[in-house]
């Protein structure tokens, strides 16, 4: 007999200990990732999109 889904376990992690910090460009909140950890430093954008169009970026205009 399966255990009903309620009363599974729930994730252990705890996420709201991860540092974050705002988007350049966006200014959305970005939380740590484990592929950042050795930059976290360097990370700047939240997303390909927000480094795309990153400010200042007038090249050509």
């Amino acid at each position: 007999m399966t255990k009903p889904s309620s009363t599974r376990s729930t994730f252990k992690g705890n996420k709201s200990a991860l540092p974050s910090k705002p988007c350049a460009v966006c200014g959305r909140d970005m939380t740590w990732r484990k592929s950042w950890a050795k930059n976290w430093d360097d990370v700047k954008y939240c997303s390909e999109a927000c480094r795309k169009q990153r400010k200042g970026a007038s090249h050509g205009e």
